[in-house]
């Protein structure tokens, strides 16, 4: 939804009124709209509500997981199967479906729910002038030209530009994405280098009033707002497919297409060489086919991706889409914002300048714990006059409170300015008594901060006198003050002084601290006006404050991580460039030379070529709007990136649901944020981001590894339809349809399951993300699976049947001396030595190179357990009766087990040489 030039020039223009040219220019009045007045436009313009944009029904969802190409060729088959007389066989290959379609579609039957959550931001209330009388009416029904009341903890309900206010503080994190309230004006404005959110006399739907109250004329709302362009930015953003997802369905295409083409082959050869009945060919035929198609690897896939959500769990990461475990894997840029994610959100003040001194300040957080030093001794404000008056001053100009620890909340909390908070903090650090100080000095007045004089002052009664105090940008400050406070004394303020107070903020400033100047006026003459020419002058120099959100302790070594893994860190944040800037060295984030820092502002006179040649380099994007984040996530993906994006505010989700890994806050994230991203951070910390990197590359690989290992049984499964056609049937088939679907989706599935849990090898962090045009079945994956173990797993299973026939004099001998068909034992046996050669190749998948001796056999318990259930189920198909004549199975002899579980060692055998063969190879060319 782009904003056309004639609406930007009228908000240009509103800006720019005096307070009271505002009502004729939006079509309003300083009483109010009439009641009539209000229905009309209501008619016109629409109630102020979000509009949702319609979906795919959900029935077509349901649906396209029962209708792609795979699961048609599988419906069909089973029709086939029920025509010619096997109804067992139909119904097992539907059920195959209907396993495949249930998985998938439970992932997709989670639907985003990002524009209700925005609708629950929006009040149901809101307090306007209708009629010259104030009335509380419902926010739907609000109207361009009403005039909104605002008081402290009210929500604001439509855009609108501000026409009173007494020292108004908004809370615009919604939109913005930082924490800080934001003081506003209702002056005019001229600059036109603002970003939306930055107009100072401008109010918008879904924030709230931090402090102060306020009245404002509406100008949009609905869909109009900024509020409303976010959620058609976040409905537009349609659904993506994850790489894996891509993948699969490449790999369920290519071996649907293989899998047919050798069924057709082989009906045609049975036809015409072979001489077999068209009915038989055509048995045969879908044996073949469902031989070459892995049923269970789809479930298996999903149950790993399951399990790999578990494992990110415990390490502060929920995955709400299962596909996106292993997109995670794939990462190669992760767009970040700055506060809470890198930094742990919480002001702190570091330094402290005294009257030439320099003091330090421990503790962290907003728990008034810590000390004040200079150098290695201890300051108590007790005995340090001019430290008293600097903390006494910092707290009585505050607005700020700090709230202790309760039964919501384990730690500290503020109300308030983070930045006024850490100033507060600091005063209990050297014994000041901040609440017996207020007691002391009641405030009279207060000149609010605003950012045309950069600094805030408050009057108090002290005593017989009055006193004013002031904090705010040093530069400004200073150029107020004609007096400096050394060691208890008030003393003209020397230019060497100046200067050195100069100093000391660059050199705060180039550390990354932001930096408050503290002065007083004592005392105060009575004055008939207060205002900022009477009262912020002849003041005196206390000091200066400096400070910082301190970057989590443990985002270094995560960055650190992520540059040895290859994945580009860019940050993305609505705070000013220098402080994003210094930030990102501090971490790692920037590593040499001068980054490209591009405001909000300079973003939009960039066109996406030369968005796209900015982002190959080191780049730093601060001030950015929401359409700004969008646009960046937009051209990184169009450069091949797969991205990972976080954020936590309203204004975030549209790009959360653009980027292939959408990272929402848990703690400071809204609802908004969480719904429309596929992962929640619990703790908020960047580092859990590359933990989940690191689970999403290990399941990436294992989902590589029991691709093997269900591949494996492929060829096993084939080679008996193969003989039976070449012999012309004087070989009876070997394994029966329903043995190879018992194979496909119940032996194979439970160890498959645990080499989903295998942990991530030595150096997975070390190799480069994954190319994307890899894919998951290449050549030399599928050569290993097809012509190496289902080469030993066919000469196993096969061995196995002419074992046994050779027992009772194969041919001609339909009976055993018990009675049982030699046939059924026969079928049971190649079934035995399908399963006991995989138990031995389960073993053997767990690594590609390292040999398993070095793995350990126990070190994947869950391998063990899926080895257990496979030969529990081997068991029951065997033993149990009623399942005899569905599976064509039998009971075999304690000689027949012998020889069929003398297979699995062997393979393993086999396969460690081979290993070993390649280890050896690698290690010469190492040395050459």
């Amino acid at each position: 939804m782009n904003e056309t030039t004639e609406t930007q020039g009228k908000l240009a223009e509103i800006q720019a009124l005096p307070g009271l040219d505002v009502y004729p220019a939006l079509d309003s009045r300083i009483l109010g709209l009439t009641q009539a007045e209000a229905q009309e436009r209501l008619a016109r313009d629409g109630r102020n509500v979000l509009q949702e944009i319609k979906g795919k029904p959900l029935y077509l969802k349901f649906l396209a997981n029962f209708t792609h190409l795979m699961a048609l060729l599988l419906w069909a088959g089973g029709i086939v199967a029920f025509l010619a007389g096997m109804p067992v066989l139909g119904v097992a290959i539907w059920m195959v479906n209907v396993i495949n379609g249930a998985f998938s579609f439970w992932q997709e039957f989670k639907a985003e729910k990002a524009t209700e959550a925005l609708r629950r931001l929006l009040p149901s209330y809101v307090r306007v002038l209708r009629d010259g009388m104030e009335q509380r009416i419902l926010a739907e029904e609000l109207v361009p030209g009403d005039v909104m009341l605002f008081a402290e903890g009210d929500h604001v309900s439509a855009d609108a530009r501000l026409v009173e206010q007494s020292e108004l503080q908004v809370d615009q994190a919604t939109l913005s994405g930082e924490s800080n309230p934001v003081r506003k004006t209702a002056e005019a404005v001229y600059r036109k280098d603002l970003g939306r959110a930055e107009v100072p006399n401008l109010v918008f739907a879904g924030t709230t009033i931090a402090a102060g109250t306020g009245k404002a004329v509406v100008y949009a709302t609905g869909m109009q707002t900024e509020f409303g362009k976010i959620a058609h930015l976040t409905q537009s953003v349609g659904e993506q497919l994850s790489p894996l997802q891509k993948e699969m369905q490449r790999v369920t295409k290519v071996v649907t297409i293989l899998a047919s083409s050798i069924g057709l082959f082989f009906f045609i050869l049975a036809v015409l060489l072979a001489g077999v009945s068209l009915a038989e060919s055509f048995i045969f035929a879908m044996g073949m086919i469902v031989a070459f198609v892995p049923e269970g690897m789809l479930p298996t896939v999903t149950l790993s991706l399951a399990m790999g959500v578990q494992r990110m769990a415990g390490r502060g990461a929920l995955i709400k889409r299962l596909s996106s475990v292993e997109t995670l894997g794939s990462t190669t840029v992760i767009g970040t914002d700055k506060t809470g994610t890198l930094t742990q959100n919480e002001m702190t003040v570091r330094e402290i300048w005294l009257g030439g001194r320099r003091l330090t300040v421990t503790g962290g957080g907003y728990a008034p714990t810590g000390e004040i030093r200079e150098v290695d001794q201890v300051v108590s404000a007790t005995k340090d006059g001019d430290l008293r008056q600097l903390l006494t001053a910092a707290g009585l100009c505050n607005n700020a409170r700090l709230l202790p620890p309760d039964e919501d909340h384990s730690q500290w909390t503020i109300l308030g300015d983070p930045t006024e908070a850490a100033l507060l903090v600091t005063a209990p650090k050297s014994g000041v008594d901040l609440p017996e100080e207020i007691r002391r000095a009641p405030r009279l007045r207060e000149l609010p901060f605003d950012s045309r004089r950069k600094r805030m002052s408050t009057v108090h009664q002290v005593g017989g006198e009055r006193v004013v105090y002031v904090k705010g940008a040093p530069k400004e400050v200073l150029a107020l003050c004609d007096q400096i406070l050394i060691a208890g004394q008030i003393l003209p303020i020397k230019e060497t002084q100046r200067e050195a107070i100069a100093a000391a903020n660059d050199e705060y400033a180039r550390d990354g601290l932001r930096v408050l100047a503290i002065a007083s006026r004592r005392p105060l003459e009575r004055l008939s006006e207060y205002s900022p020419e009477t009262v912020e002058r002849q003041l005196t120099f206390i000091g200066l404050m400096a400070m910082m959100d301190p970057p989590r302790p443990e985002v270094a070594e995560a960055v650190e991580k992520c540059h040895t893994a290859g994945i580009r860190i860019i940050m993305i944040t609505g705070d000013y460039g220098l402080t994003a800037e210094t930030i990102a060295r501090r971490i790692g984030i920037v590593q040499a030379g001068q980054p490209h820092i591009i405001t909000g502002v300079e973003l939009d006179k960039l066109d996406d070529a030369e968005l796209k040649e900015a982002l190959q380099g080191e780049v730093i994007f601060a001030r950015v709007a929401p359409e700004h984040k969008l646009r960046v996530v937009t051209a990184l993906k169009e450069l091949g990136e797969i991205v990972a994006v976080t954020g936590d505010g309203v204004n975030d989700a549209p790009a959360l649901k653009k980027a292939d890994i959408g990272v929402a806050m848990g703690v400071t994230g809204t609802d908004v944020a969480r719904e429309a991203a596929d992962m929640i951070l619990t703790d908020d910390n960047f580092a859990s981001i590359v933990n989940a990197v690191e689970e999403g590359r290990a399941v990436y690989d294992n989902i590589r590894k029991f691709a093997v290992y269900v591949f494996n049984s492929n060829m096993a499964e084939a080679v008996p339809f193969i003989l039976f056609l070449f012999s012309q049937g004087r070989i009876p088939l070997p394994l029966t349809i329903m043995q190879v679907l018992a194979i496909d989706l119940v032996t194979d599935m439970m160890p498959a399951i645990g080499l989903g849990a295998e942990p991530p090898e030595a150096g997975l962090m070390q190799r480069p993300p994954r190319a994307q045009k890899e894919p998951l079945l290449k050549p030399s994956l599928l050569a290993r699976a097809l012509l190496w173990y289902g080469l030993i797993e066919s000469i196993a299973s096969m061995s196995a049947y002419f074992f046994l026939n050779w027992r009772f004099g194969w041919p001609g001998v339909p009976l055993a001396p018990d009675g049982t068909q030699v046939y059924m034992m026969a079928t049971t046996m190649t079934l035995a030595g399908v399963v006991a050669a995989q138990v031995g190749a389960v073993f053997a998948c767990r690594s590609d190179r390292a040999s398993i001796f070095k793995i350990g056999f126990t070190t994947n318990r869950l391998v063990l357990v899926g080895i257990g259930v496979e030969l529990a189920l081997l068991a029951l198909l065997v033993y149990v009766p009623f399942l005899h004549p569905i599976f064509n199975t039998a009971p075999l002899d304690g000689i027949d087990w012998l020889y069929v579980f003398a297979w699995a060692p062997v393979i393993l055998v086999v396969d460690e040489l081979r290993k070993a063969f390649l280890r050896r190879r690698e290690s010469k060319r190492g040395g050459v």
